[in-house]
């Protein structure tokens, strides 16, 4: 009874937060950037909420049943992408406004801008759905619901409580629910090292940095295009825009990146000692951390953990449905300083929302969802976002062709390695980043000049 109470006070407690920050909003400014206001536990907290979502807890633990200890790399690609960008935040809170295509804009012309919202916009449905596909796991492993009813449900309270809230209402949800998350997990961690101790063949079976599991190229991949994606990103660019001044933005990008060390190392664990205790367990079926909650911890335990899990994966989902809807109504309301630019912006996240629950329902594997939209983004954006940042800019042709073509190169790439080789899909996806490259910087000039 206790664990149905805890995660029944949680949800309500996200949807009261959402009802009590539409009362704080007063301009565009506030719903989009929460007023350029956040302070740095706001900010950390947000950064943190947004980061550990479903590819970061279901995903790590889901892939350390194949790959051990290795799979703590994907927690360790995002805090060196965030190291990365710790001596650029400054820059990004001082020339962006509201979106990174906006500063894409400013840097080679509308028709980029125009461009990146696209690509953005339709990549994000993937990581939505990659958030309601991992709340939809928790709900069916820890009650039995139908997955189709998980996917309904939690879908319908993350994108009540964003829509009515805007930025006010994600930065105080992210927050809470950043506690949650650290909590649970490390609660969860604690209680299995003390009480279940594993042998120590067990636990080194898939060493770490590398394995049969995970090799070298493995890591370079993952460095393009998940690294990346937290040196230029719209979901944290619109984490930095929130902050009140270029400081705190960059200590917020340094907090973060050095918790999500320890942090990956504590996920990683949670998901080989899975691996040990369940070794028939099948990621496809669910999470890998539902059996060892249900099988380990006692019944408040069970109910914490659960609620940090929907934390991470509604936080992020509620960082990405608001990031998403923004970009494409800034081109659709003709600026989002309009009066009727938060009409829009809600009807467009009812559209992605939706769009996103129908994609849940058909696709069930979290990291191939998230993977395949962070290769389209960081094939076509991360050399141009980073050369305008520096004041080097390129013609609008060469910027556009640039951005569509290492797209989708690096798309085709992703699809190769999921369904005809992995070597040749993976070399596919650097040769979009080199296209990317060649094409810009062949005509690239600095804004001085």
């Amino acid at each position: 009874m206790i664990k149905y109470l805890i995660i029944i006070f949680y949800l309500l407690s996200m949807i009261l937060i959402g009802i009590f920050s539409a009362r704080k909003i007063k301009s565009e400014g506030d719903y989009y950037v929460a007023g350029k206001r956040g302070n740095v536990w706001q900010i950390t907290g947000s950064l943190l909420a947004t980061i550990l979502g479903s590819s970061a807890i279901l995903g790590t633990a889901d892939l350390a049943l194949t790959q051990g200890w290795a799979a703590a790399w994907l927690l360790l690609c995002a805090s060196f992408g965030l190291l990365m960008l710790v001596p650029v935040s400054m820059i990004v809170r001082r020339k962006g406004k509201y979106t990174l295509p906006q500063m894409i804009g400013d840097f080679y012309g509308t028709e980029a801008k125009m461009i990146s919202s696209f690509i953005i916009s339709i990549a994000w449905i993937g990581i939505i759905a990659a958030q309601i596909i991992g709340a939809a796991k928790i709900m069916t492993g820890f009650t039995g619901l139908n997955y189709s009813w998980g996917v309904w449900g939690s879908g319908a309270v993350f994108i009540f409580y964003t829509l009515i809230g805007g930025q006010i209402s994600v930065l105080k949800t992210d927050l809470y629910q950043t506690f949650i998350i650290i909590g649970g997990i490390l609660l969860t961690a604690l209680y299995i090292f003390i009480k279940e101790p594993v042998p120590p063949q067990a636990m080194t079976a898939l060493k770490f940095p590398f394995n049969e599991g995970f090799h070298p190229f493995d890591l370079i991949v993952l460095l393009l295009t998940y690294s990346s994606t937290f040196v230029v990103g719209p979901d944290i660019y619109s984490r930095i825009f929130c902050a009140q001044n270029e400081l705190t933005a960059r200590k917020s990008v340094l907090i973060s990146a050095l918790v999500l060390i320890p942090f990956s190392l504590c996920i990683t664990f949670l998901g080989v000692f899975a691996a040990y205790k369940f070794p028939e367990i099948h990621h496809q079926n669910g999470s890998a951390l539902i059996p060892v909650m249900l099988a380990t911890l006692p019944e408040w335990g069970i109910g914490i953990l659960v609620a940090a899990l929907l934390s991470a994966v509604m936080s992020t989902g509620s960082t990405t449905l608001l990031t998403s809807s923004t970009i494409i109504s800034d081109p659709l309301s003709k600026g989002l300083d309009k009066h009727h630019s938060m009409r829009n912006t809600k009807l467009i996240m009812l559209v992605i929302g939706l769009l996103s629950i129908f994609l849940s329902l058909s696709v069930h594997s979290i990291i191939q969802s998230l993977l395949i939209a962070l290769t389209i983004f960081s094939g076509a954006f991360i050399i141009p976002t980073i050369a305008g940042l520096f004041g080097f800019t390129a013609s609008k042709s060469r910027s556009s062709s640039a951005m569509i073509i290492g797209g989708v190169v690096a798309l085709a790439g992703k699809i190769v390695a999921l369904e005809i080789g992995y070597l040749p899909g993976n070399l596919l996806i650097i040769t979009g980043f080199i296209l990317n490259a060649l094409i810009l910087f062949s005509g690239i000039r600095t804004k001085n000049n």
